[in-house]
């Protein structure tokens, strides 16, 4: 199925147009029969015999902006002045930056700011370094660490090619919940070498967010700074993605009306955010997980596995299925897709239990396409933001952090976690609930609201507060 027209691929067009009837029609016409889609007409600025103009216009890939462009130059009528890429140009210079908080005015500020008053919060600090979450950065900063190997969809791109995206998550953390958050993207490659960084680097920071480093390495980093740092450690792409999934899963089932305990869940792709959905969907009572990889079901004694793999191995599938994914999907309840592209097909889902849950979240394009599967899911979700029900971390790390931050706590439980879910799930009134709205926007500026204290309150209960 051809991939849709997406503002990830959109093009600006400054055109001048003829000022004589009709030119505006043949523009719009000649990118239409191109394939474009127009989300755009900026304003106009008539200067007599011509009228300038901007279009933007969504595309299906680069190869695709070419020929609405091709397309633009050879319509009557109409000379291109200019075009350009827009995330490319939206990515120009980067995406954040950063602000001083404290003014300098005069001397007496520049005293207090830096020397030689500053030496006196130093000392302060000296003495209990504790102090550093009050009077530093430190009470509202999180490290985003990558080391770029397995970015998106994108894989191993090396750190340079990471910094992009943790750029926008940055821009994400502040934009959605008022945290600082500084990209860093390291030249490492051994678990030690990361481990090691991120514990030299850690007294500047209030949390560490990790983020794109690929299984099975990221389990053990992960596991290795928690021991050792006394300040949140949350690899996102393991529990952000489980606990919005969570919280979608919850809301479905309002709607199917089956129960977390007589589910059967199918999970492709068992890396980091597949063992991770696991493990939160059975601490929430799901009766059946199994996993999928490349080489088929996941099952106690299949060989080549490793430690992560093992560890699913062991607490999933007790009925030892085996076979392709298309095999362990008959008769199941869910299906949760974090692979990769096309991997099913609407008949994978037709041998589904009735009323099958997909949430096929691969990015940028799912394991299937929701008008693949018109009819035939309850509830379909994609990690896409131009679908209905988008599965996106976003609605879960900036909360997270934020309640952590405000908590001052120096851990993430399990708790947490649970208690972010079900702040997600219960964003969605009784009243709004339908297949196409099983997880709230991620422009809900008041999920955050709602998370952030639910999880400082989790915090509080599962005892993991700093004492200072």
């Amino acid at each position: 199925m051809a991939t849709l027209p997406a503002a990830s691929f959109s093009i600006s067009l400054d055109c001048e147009l003829d000022n004589v009837p009709g030119a505006l029609g043949h523009l719009c016409t000649a990118i239409g029969d191109a394939g474009g889609n127009i989300g755009a007409l900026d304003g106009f600025d008539i200067r007599g015999p011509v009228l300038r103009r901007t279009l933007v216009v969504h595309c299906r890939d680069e190869a695709h902006q070419l020929v609405v462009v091709e397309a633009v130059k050879n319509t009557p009528h109409i000379t291109l002045v200019d075009w350009w890429d827009r995330t490319f140009r939206m990515h120009e210079n980067g995406k954040i930056q950063m602000f001083s908080t404290a003014p300098v005015r005069d001397k007496d500020d520049l005293s207090m700011a830096y020397t030689p008053g500053v030496a006196r919060v130093c000392t302060a600090i000296q003495n209990d370094p504790a102090l550093s979450h009050r009077y530093t950065i430190r009470k509202n900063t999180v490290a985003i660490v990558s080391n770029g190997t397995a970015v998106l969809g994108l894989g191993d791109i090396g750190p340079e090619g990471a910094m992009p995206v943790m750029e926008g998550k940055a821009l994400l953390f502040k934009e959605f919940g008022g945290v600082d958050g500084f990209p860093i993207c390291i030249n490492a490659r051994t678990v030690d070498e990361v481990v090691d960084f991120v514990q030299r680097i850690a007294p500047t920071f209030g949390g560490i967010n990790l983020e794109d480093i690929a299984a099975p390495e990221c389990f053990e980093i992960e596991e290795r700074l928690r021991a050792s740092l006394d300040i949140p450690v949350f690899h996102d792409d393991q529990h952000g993605t489980a606990v919005v999934t969570l919280a979608a899963l919850w809301n479905s089932l309002k709607i199917t009306g089956k129960k977390m305990e007589d589910l059967s869940v199918v999970i492709a792709g068992v890396g980091a955010a597949g063992v991770a959905i696991g493990k939160i969907l059975l601490n929430a009572g799901v009766g059946e997980v199994v996993g999928c990889d490349r080489a088929g079901a996941i099952y106690t004694g299949r060989g080549e596995l490793n430690s992560a793999k093992e560890w699913f191995a062991q607490h999933t599938n007790q009925s030892r299925k085996m076979g392709t994914i298309s095999d362990v999907m008959k008769g199941s309840d869910v299906f949760i897709g974090v692979s990769g592209p096309d991997l099913i097909t609407a008949a994978d889902v037709r041998s589904m239990a009735k009323n099958p849950l997909v949430f096929a979240m691969a990015n940028p394009n799912p394991e299937i396409r929701p008008e693949e599967v018109d009819g035939l899911a309850a509830v379909m979700a994609t990690g896409r933001s131009d679908y209905p029900n988008q599965i996106n971390n976003v609605l879960a790390f900036p909360g997270i952090f934020r309640g952590a931050l405000d908590a001052n706590a120096y851990d993430i439980t399990e708790g947490m976690k649970l208690a972010a879910a079900v702040a997600i799930a219960e964003s969605v009134s009784d009243a709004d609930l339908s297949p196409d709205f099983v997880v709230p926007s991620v422009f809900d500026r008041t999920i955050v609201e709602r998370v952030a204290p639910a999880v400082a309150a989790a915090a509080v209960k599962d005892g993991v507060i700093r004492k200072s």
